[in-house]
């Protein structure tokens, strides 16, 4: 079992101020996010076919909750793991224009996670995406989009410190950006998680760039799915949490894939079978929008503004019965 006890934790709200707490927070977060960005809120699915190749392959190993319908017996039924690919899709099918995007509030079912304080089978998070020009597909941009995120984040601090004071995580003023091939130069004899922490450490607030390819190491600093994100475009906001004595990451983001990278990191990880679905095929035939997009952790943004041990205290999951009852016996409240 992996988990972490921090030493004297104090909870500090009740569960009943926590959930207050929580919605607080992700009704402004939304509305604040949704303003700044240009994003209008959308419906999304839980759940796809899997032959329109809709569903994020995260890491291509985990495995998708799956069934069929009474009415729909040949076709598989997959419970999304997040809805990367499916939003640049209703960004055309629902009449987006240039500089404009949509969120939603997505929940997924990732049974093949290793639980511990900050992963859920259970995901929740705001998955967001923006039209941009095939121009504006620059390294500028992205951390253009980096930084409102993170200034929204600041200032959800503020808005949590006026209604709960003396519950408040206090955030780095700044945020940092560094590749994943620098940082693999800055610490050569760390593993990726190591250099994670170090880096977050250090800087408070940093934004990985470049995830998905190898390395000078020949190994890649972490699994990205080869058709949504573009590898030399994405990253992740990483905070260091100083609770857990780790990076936390908040979001997963980046510039998305274009006719080219799309072929190119098919063929890199031997996933050429995948043009055969429409996503892929309108992609390569230019009729869908270039577009930037994420997904901010719901859940997580909660830990963080509210200094909490686990995110079973942020969200009601299922744990093991050994996790839950060693939270409970150090003053952390699973819900």
């Amino acid at each position: 079992m992996k988990l972490t006890i921090p030493k004297e934790y104090n909870p500090v709200l009740s569960v009943r101020q926590t959930q207050e707490a929580i919605k607080y927070i992700r009704d402004t977060f939304q509305h604040e996010f949704g303003k700044e960005m240009n994003l209008l809120r959308i419906s999304a699915p839980l759940f796809v076919e899997k032959s329109s190749g809709l569903n994020d392959d995260l890491n291509g190993t985990e495995e998708p909750v799956h069934f069929t319908m009474k009415e729909m017996q040949e076709e598989r039924i997959e419970v999304v793991h997040s809805l990367a690919k499916w939003k640049r899709f209703a960004l055309k099918q629902y009449g987006f224009q240039l500089h404009e995007g949509l969120y939603t509030n997505m929940n997924a079912i990732r049974k093949d996670e290793e639980l511990d304080n900050l992963h859920s089978a259970y995901v929740d998070q705001w998955d967001w995406e923006k039209i941009i020009a095939k121009e504006e597909r620059t390294e500028n941009v992205l951390k253009q989009h980096v930084r409102t995120i993170f200034k929204i984040i600041k200032h959800m601090e503020h808005e949590v410190w006026y209604k709960y004071p003396t519950a408040v995580n206090h955030l780095p003023d700044q945020i940092h950006f560094i590749t994943s091939q620098e940082l693999l130069d800055r610490y050569p004899n760390l593993e990726p998680r190591q250099r994670e922490n170090e880096i977050a450490k250090e800087l408070g607030c940093v934004f990985i760039m470049k995830i998905g390819g190898k390395l000078s190491n020949n190994k890649k600093h972490d699994g990205r799915a080869p058709d949504y994100d573009d590898w030399k475009l994405n990253g992740d906001i990483l905070f260091w949490y100083e609770p857990l004595q780790c990076a936390l990451e908040i979001s997963s983001m980046g510039i998305r894939v274009d006719e080219d990278s799309l072929v190119k990191q098919l063929k890199i990880e031997g996933k050429e079978d995948r043009l055969q679905y429409p996503f892929h095929k309108a992609i390569v035939d230019r009729k869908l929008p270039y577009t930037i997009g994420g997904g901010i952790g719901q859940s997580r943004l909660c830990m963080l503004l509210l200094k909490k041990a686990h995110i079973g205290e942020v969200q009601a999951s299922i744990w093991p019965e050994e996790m839950i009852r060693t939270c409970y016996e150090n003053n952390i409240q699973i819900l």
